[in-house]
């Protein structure tokens, strides 16, 4: 995750440049429900098939019933230990849909991460990995209190779930 200059003071004219120390690797892994809720998981290295396994093992012990993944084609969503997985009983409770190759106006989840960038963490700077892991579950934990706003970012897309 990049820092986004949102507001400088540059004088007008002059580009201002922005120097930071680039980092081994920070990625992060969402869902949200319905009614609200917010669901991370964030990690040092890529997400891969185990990861995603993971995550979904996770979603499953927090979220009771059955559960409709809409998500991208990814690789690490195509992967043989997913499929495996999916074999072993999980589809029992839950269902994937994927969205076209290159469709992010269809994820709903996009907006969760647009409205961390373009406002909670906007401006953010950080000097290290810890920094920005602290201020990115920070940024997090205040959407997770706005579940209008996350709501809206399933209404935006499919405006009859939330209704």
């Amino acid at each position: 995750m990049l820092p986004m200059a949102v507001r400088t003071y540059a004088p007008q004219g002059e580009t201002p440049e922005l120097r930071y120390r680039y980092w081994e690797h920070l990625s992060v892994i969402s869902a949200i429900t319905p009614s609200g809720k917010l669901y991370t998981w964030t990690q040092e290295k890529s997400f891969k098939g185990p990861d995603v396994v993971c995550f979904l093992k996770h979603l499953m012990r927090h979220i009771s019933g059955k559960l409709l993944i809409i998500w991208d084609r990814l690789p690490a969503h195509r992967s043989w230990v997913l499929k495996e997985f999916l074999r072993e009983g999980a589809t029992r409770r839950l269902h994937l849909a994927q969205l076209p190759s290159y469709a992010p106006e269809l994820n709903p989840d996009e907006g969760v991460w647009n409205y961390l960038k373009r406002v909670e963490l906007k401006n953010v700077c950080c000097h290290n990995l810890q920094e920005l892991r602290s201020e990115l579950q920070k940024a997090i934990e205040r959407l997770r209190h706005k579940t209008d706003v996350i709501q809206g970012f399933i209404r935006q897309v499919y405006p009859s779930v939330c209704a």
